[in-house]
């Protein structure tokens, strides 16, 4: 799935080149080309699907060369992730009705990938021989307002367990008790399921959007028409709330993969090098002063900047746009850029 703006992630990431086509951490790869190479050490080049809106799908071709073009699917318009994993599945069911599918974010970071790929084979085996809904948890940090969280049912020494509640995107408060219960994980958007229980799970929970995509012949040079016209129909849902938090084959396998979705300024910040003052700088021209636990990013790396009296800011700045904001702000990010939509030409900034 690569269709996101990242809006959390403004001033870099924007509509026209959002984050998952940009080398966020430095690493010489975009996260989508991580992702790609990621899952390709188990899932062969013809069986990967790249879902993005329309406007991304020469970037996706130009990052990804050696995927087929036709495996790179565009989007007539954002309805969130819902619609997108019907659209896949419906296709990848066309050619192959008994496949198992991963579902995975383009913009995500995996650091120990030796254990996210044992952690996928054990799904992909779950899937083929059980009707699950499957999705990987990570032991919370923090009382992220972001991500979904996984309440599961314990039982000891098992490598997976069935979920008993699932909550998208909670609240602050009600994030701090599912931390203080010690029950929850976060959940990973890195979904593993058989293409039949998917399908059976939108007939079930979203009946309506599923017979919206029964009208299409997938595959076909006739696909994109009907997509054209389907989409304007369908409800602006996500997976999570549409299908996983209703659900009753949903299983969870916790997985410490040195994940983040670096999907805020503070997650880039967790993840960055940082100097002796806990400052996580990107650039040589930057003279730091009783200052500390700053995110400092600057586009251009030949600007000379001066920061004095600063404690745990984010000061980002780009061709565009400058961003100052304290850390504990980065969820209002994106009440921000709704703020700057409403200015004149707002759209220049965004």
């Amino acid at each position: 799935m690569a269709g996101g703006i990242g809006s959390r992630f403004w001033p870099m990431s924007t509509q026209k080149y959002p984050k998952q086509f940009q080398d966020i951490l430095g690493t010489g790869q975009t996260m989508i080309q991580q992702t790609y190479d990621r899952i390709r050490k188990i899932v062969s080049a013809e069986n990967i699907f790249v879902i993005t809106n329309n406007e991304y799908v020469s970037l996706t071709e130009e990052q990804l060369p050696d995927l087929n073009p036709t495996n790179i699917v565009g989007e007539p318009m954002m309805k969130n992730t819902a619609a997108c994993n019907l659209y896949i599945a419906k296709k990848i069911a066309n050619q192959n009705a008994k496949a198992n599918i991963i579902v995975l974010p383009a913009d995500h970071l995996i650091l120990k990938e030796n254990v996210f790929l044992k952690k996928v084979e054990l799904a992909f085996n779950l899937a083929e021989k059980n009707d699950y809904l499957i999705t990987l948890g990570i032991k919370p940090t923090r009382p992220e307002t972001g991500y979904g969280y996984i309440q599961f049912v314990e039982k000891k020494s098992a490598e997976y367990y069935k979920v008993k509640t699932f909550t998208e995107k909670p609240d602050v408060e009600i994030a701090k008790t599912f931390i203080e219960s010690g029950d929850f994980l976060w959940n990973a958007g890195i979904f593993v399921w058989n293409v039949q229980s998917i399908l059976d799970a939108f007939t079930k929970y979203l009946p309506e959007m599923s017979q919206h995509f029964e009208s299409c012949e997938y595959n076909s040079d006739n696909e994109s028409g009907c997509i054209n016209l389907i989409y304007p129909k369908v409800n602006k849902i996500s997976i999570d709330n549409g299908i996983l938090e209703k659900a009753t084959n949903v299983y969870v396998i916790p997985a410490d993969l040195g994940w983040s979705d670096l999907g805020t300024w503070t997650s880039i910040y967790e993840n960055s090098n940082k100097d002796q003052n806990e400052n996580a700088v990107n650039s040589k021209h930057v003279v730091i002063y009783n200052s500390s636990g700053n995110i400092i990013k600057l586009k251009n790396h030949h600007k000379a900047v001066v920061i004095d009296g600063l404690e745990n800011y984010i000061v980002v700045d780009t061709d565009k746009a400058l961003l100052i904001c304290p850390r504990e702000n980065d969820q209002l990010i994106k009440d921000y850029v709704q703020d700057l939509k409403t200015l004149k030409k707002g759209e220049i900034f965004l």
